[in-house]
């Protein structure tokens, strides 16, 4: 943990230089220098909508060349907030409520630093960062903002004042409940937090569901003995240190229930582990922790909205854009690969859509590029949506007939299992349906091929070892471990039509959606804006036009 012990090392705060970067920034920390810096990043999509206000709404111009200016674009923005039904102008966007929060929230930064500035003067029990960290998180919940912003009474103060007077107020009773202890932070924050911040630490699996599977012992135990027990602690006290019975007792529950079938794969193919094993691993579960709250907090994507480009689901539900940067990240990586199955599965994918009519491709680029449901296409296509359901099935069974043809399960799926075996099997990618397929297929062993299958490839046991543990013969193992792997042969091939349906459905989601983005570069418009139909007319006609460029091989 970071520790600051001089005054001198709290970086100085930069000016903003206009109204624009007052309510269009936000806070970073570079801990790359020594003391570390702070520097002000912009936020476009809130600078795109502090200048449509300036452009449309002669109010809010007014108010720019007032003397107190500043207090006066907070007011103005917290009665949009307050408003509980706004009458929006066309011009406004929908989100007008959500964006007016945001620059508030960006103001208060200020408010955010120098009200930990002042409390850490004279509480350096924790780092500068941790109280920074505090009003940050306060300041950007919308429940916290809204809440504060309703009770302030301009008669009394300036809504400067009594901003940084509530934030001095909110981290000295975080401070003090010790909300922030180490230890309160490894046991209150989700699986899925800590998982995220281990791996923006740099971790990679299976140390990843080891560290939270163990982590789900720790929190009971330190709850029951520690947190929750009254002889130890009254409510509101400061928590506190586990000690080794603590990590004892949450060793053996995780080593009597890693064979259990609940347990996560990574999991049942490590080893058990020591009480120095669980230990380590909650400190570094901490650390990793501290750094992804401030990684969130000063992280843009946590400020700004969500792009407004979707991608639906077998059931019309939408996907978001990160998702599928996601899948298309993915699909760069498997084309990059020597596998000549999806390589020559993909040129026939390209084979069949050459086929289509502008009008089909219309439909996917509508549905699959830019994530409209069925019900908004019958609007905008003047069809019913049972047609167009038709048309999508129809153009996806091709597709399928196509991949089951090229697949040939029986040549290659043998091989595959090994090579799995081997490489992957201590830390599978479940992202990759084959792979999670896999992964189901162990479960459903018997639990005596399950553990023998865990010590030869999680431990990487040979199998005289495996065959002493367990007082089998040597022939007995190698047996176990040959039927097992026929089984998983056997069930991967079960599943693959399974997975073929979901393949076609990821690669016409990849494919229409860069149509999509390559068209928005092409017009020079953001991936975040709002659409209007005049607008999604536009980028379906360029994204037509890139697709008959690309089959000419221009």
């Amino acid at each position: 943990m970071t520790t600051y012990s001089h005054r001198e090392t709290i970086p100085i705060l930069p000016e903003r230089r206009n109204n624009t970067e007052v309510f269009c920034t936000y806070l970073m920390l570079d801990n790359q220098n020594c003391p570390p810096l702070i520097k002000w990043q912009n936020i476009p999509a809130l600078k795109r909508n502090f200048e449509l206000y300036q452009k449309h709404n002669q109010t809010f111009r007014q108010l720019l060349s007032q003397p107190n200016t500043i207090q006066s674009l907070s007011m103005y923005w917290r009665n949009i907030i307050i408003n509980s039904a706004p009458i929006l102008e066309e011009w406004e966007p929908k989100n007008s409520r959500k964006l007016a929060l945001d620059h508030l929230a960006s103001l208060f930064e200020k408010n955010c630093y120098y009200a930990s500035k002042k409390v850490w003067l004279n509480s350096q029990d924790r780092s500068w960062e941790e109280y920074l960290s505090s009003a940050r998180i306060f300041v950007y919940s919308s429940d916290n903002l809204v809440k504060v912003l309703k009770s302030y009474d301009e008669a009394q103060a300036t809504l400067d004042t009594y901003i940084q007077q509530t934030l001095i107020k909110e981290i000295k009773n975080q401070h003090q409940i010790c909300k922030f202890s180490r230890w309160r932070l490894v046991v209150k924050k989700s699986d899925k937090e800590l998982r995220q911040a281990l791996q923006i630490a740099g971790y990679q699996e299976p140390y990843i569901s080891q560290c939270i599977f163990a982590r789900k012992y720790f929190q009971q135990v330190y709850r029951f003995n520690k947190v929750q027990n009254p002889a130890l602690r009254k409510l509101g006290d400061k928590w506190l240190e586990p000690d080794s019975e603590d990590f004892q007792a949450a060793t053996e529950c995780y080593n009597a229930e890693k064979s259990l079938s609940c347990a996560p794969h990574e999991v049942s193919a490590g080893s058990s582990i020591s009480t120095e094993q669980m230990q380590a691993w909650m400190e570094t579960s901490i650390e990793a922790l501290k750094k992804y709250d401030q990684v969130i907090i000063s992280s843009s994507e946590n400020i700004q909205n969500v792009s407004p480009i979707t991608q639906p689901q077998d059931s019309d539900q939408l996907w978001d854009a990160s998702e599928l940067e996601i899948i298309s990240l993915e699909a760069e990586e498997s084309d990059s690969e020597e596998n000549p199955l999806l390589n020559q599965t993909k040129l026939d994918f390209h084979e069949e859509l050459d086929r289509l009519k502008p009008d089909q491709h219309k439909i996917l680029l509508l549905y699959y590029g830019l994530g409209l449901k069925q019900k908004q296409l019958e609007t905008q296509l003047g069809t019913s949506q049972s047609a167009i359901s038709r048309r999508l099935n129809t153009i996806k069974k091709q597709l399928l007939r196509t991949l089951i043809q090229k697949s040939q399960p029986q040549a290659w799926v043998k091989n595959y299992v090994v090579e799995w075996l081997h490489k992957d099997f201590r830390a599978p990618r479940h992202s990759d349906l084959i792979e999670a397929a896999l992964v189901q297929a162990t479960k459903e062993l018997t639990v005596e091929a399950q553990h023998i299958l865990f010590r030869r490839y999680g431990q990487q046991l040979n199998e005289q070892q495996i065959a002493s543990q367990f007082g089998l013969s040597l022939l007995d193992v190698k047996t176990i471990i040959s039927e097992s792997q026929e089984k998983l042969q056997a069930y991967l091939i079960k599943e693959l039509p399974h997975w073929e349906k979901e393949y076609v459905e990821e690669w016409l989601k990849s494919f229409y959606y860069s149509l999509i983005c390559l068209a928005h570069e092409h017009l020079n418009l953001s991936l975040e804006m709002a659409y209007d139909w005049e607008t999604i007319d536009k980028i379906v006609e360029e994204s037509l036009k890139i697709l008959i460029s690309q089959k000419k091989g221009e």
